[in-house]
Order: C-alpha cells, then structure tokens, then sequence
C-alpha cells in the first residue's frame, strides 16, 4: 500500500472519459464509508527507538483500545483495512500511520498522506521509509514482522456479486509542486526518481475460483479506476465509472488499468485458510456475474516504498451507484 502495504502517466481518467451525474444514479452506501467512526489504537513503540506511544487509525465503530500491543482485525463489521499498522521486527515494535480522521465543511473524512517514516535505533540505525497512505477493502495480518512482500501481508477485496456502475465519492487532492518522487525502502539509500505520482481511487469486480491445489485465479469482470496528477479541490459526489468486460481496445485505456498478475497480484484467503496471490488471468464477459469487489484510494499510484511527501487524498461518502 501505496506505503507500508502498499500497491500499486501523469493522467486522469477523468479527462478521457465524460463525466456522469451522480444524480442519476441510486446509492448504496459502503458499510463505514462516511468515515464517522474510526478506532484509535494505542501503540507502545520499542524503548530503542524512544519508547513513545503512538496513536493510529482504523474505520470502525469508534473506540480506544490501550497500548497493549496487540494485532488488529477489522472490529464491528466494517469491511475497510488501512495502511496503518503495528509491526514488529526483529523483536522492535514500530507504529505506522498514514491514514487518519480529518474535518472538512465539518463532517469526518478520511485522510491518506504519503510521508516518510523516521526509524532511529540509538544511532545504530538511522533509516527513513516511503510510506503512503492507503484505505482498501480487505484486511490487514498483524504484526507485519518484514517490509518485504507487502501484498502478502494483505488481502484485498470482499465477497459481492452485484453489478454497479459506478463508485460514487466525495473527495480533495492536495499535490506538492514537484515532478519527483522518492525511493525509500529503509535498506538502502534514498534516490530521487523523475516524474509525478499521482493520487488513485479504483473499484475493481472480479470472478473468483480455486482449484485442487488452493490456487486462486479471477477474470476481470468490472473496472474502474482514475489518478490525480493535479490539485483538485473539495468535490462532492464525484463519478467513477465501472466499464464490464475486456476494456484494452477502448481508446481510453492505459496499461495500469490492465489485469492482476505476477508482481501485481493482491492475495485472498483460499479454502485451506492460506494467503495466496490472486492471478487475474483474463477479462470477464461483459454479462458476467462478480464474486468479489476491491475499492481502494490512496496517496500514491507507484510501487511500494516510492511516494512524493506530503501529496494527500481525502476522501468520504464512499458508495456504489446503480
């Protein structure tokens, strides 16, 4: 994520395909996706890098667990991980937190901003990690004991089978004035990279199956997906639109659109109880019924690790539209 568990041109989807109006469409609100209620969750930081208590975020119904340093699932039904998390390496315990409440026209959003991440051991260690703030449907598996593999560490999506046509939001993107980013994986030294990120926002249904051996394969039944290049101010009930069935012929389309696989894969749980990537192995009709859906947004588009400090999403109000 974008980040910690991080995922996943300088353009936006927006510009190459006409918007719709919201009003059109009937909403189904995402469980949690107004973003009222957050958890705050205490975490005691190793006494080698300083012993403070952090405070981090996750979307459920609102309550303060102590600094027990404990892993977290998704508490009260909310269907929503984030890239905030506990982890424990090595025998150090570090908190992260990209992803946090915000206020905007007085009601609670969510805030994702990509920054880097200070781990100082008594100045044995002195390293800094690019992390971007991420918000997903999934969860996360705590502690994260290493920053390698971050998909592995989360499975993204949830079980549906309905056929929207579009993710509906309310959303603002501030962009620091920089075409760079920066790679930080902690092991080794910072590089300046050329180019913008961008913010991203998708929704994404898939068809799911397993076969003998526990494997996972989906063909890609929906797609939706934009990213944010620019400063884009407080927007409400902004429309993406879900487009069925193979859409790499559409002149609209761009390679990070594409299909799921290798290096990209998420993971899901298979029936044997075991994390394993999801292969994406081809495009759905354009009649088929979804098993799964992933919506994910968050303040980078890049690889794990690379971000440019301080570009922030906010996001709220998060529901499908039929």
């Amino acid at each position: 994520m974008s980040c910690f568990l991080r995922h996943i041109l300088p353009v936006a989807l927006a510009l190459a395909i006409p918007p719709m109006l919201a009003s059109g469409l009937r909403l189904e609100p995402i469980k949690y996706g107004d973003f009222s209620n957050w958890v705050s969750r205490e975490v005691s930081e190793s006494k080698m890098l300083g012993g403070k208590t952090k405070t981090i975020y996750e979307i459920a119904p609102s309550r303060t667990i102590p600094g027990n340093n404990k892993a977290y699932s998704n508490e009260g039904g909310s269907p929503w991980a984030t890239s905030n998390v506990y982890a424990k390496v090595a025998g150090i315990v570090k908190a992260s937190g990209t992803v946090t409440p915000a206020i905007i026209n007085g009601n609670k959003v969510a805030r994702m901003e990509a920054k880097m991440e200070e781990v100082k051991v008594l100045g044995i260690i002195n390293m800094d990690v690019m992390v971007a703030g991420t918000i997903f449907l999934g969860r996360i598996f705590e502690p994260i004991t290493s920053p390698k593999g971050p998909y592995s560490k989360m499975e993204m999506g949830i079980p549906y089978t309905k056929r929207p046509s579009a993710l509906v939001y309310d959303f603002k993107v501030d962009m620091p004035d920089v075409n760079t980013r920066v790679k930080s994986t902690g092991f080794s030294s910072k590089k300046t990279l050329q180019g913008r990120d961008n913010a991203e926002v998708y929704v994404l249904l898939q068809k799911r199956w397993e076969d003998k051996n526990g494997n996972l394969y989906a063909h890609r039944v929906g797609t939706g997906r934009e990213r944010y290049s620019k400063n884009i101010p407080w927007t409400k009930q902004h429309v993406l639109p879900i487009h069925y069935g193979d859409i790499s012929g559409q002149s609209w389309y761009r390679p990070w659109m594409g299909l799921l696989d290798g290096d990209k894969a998420y993971y899901a749980t298979n029936s044997k109880g075991k994390l394993v990537p999801v292969h994406e192995i081809g495009w759905a009709p354009a009649d088929a019924v979804p098993t799964h859906v992933l919506v994910m947004a968050s303040s980078s588009c890049g690889e794990a690790y690379i971000g440019t400090e301080g570009l922030t999403l906010y996001i709220d109000n998060i529901s499908f539209g039929f």
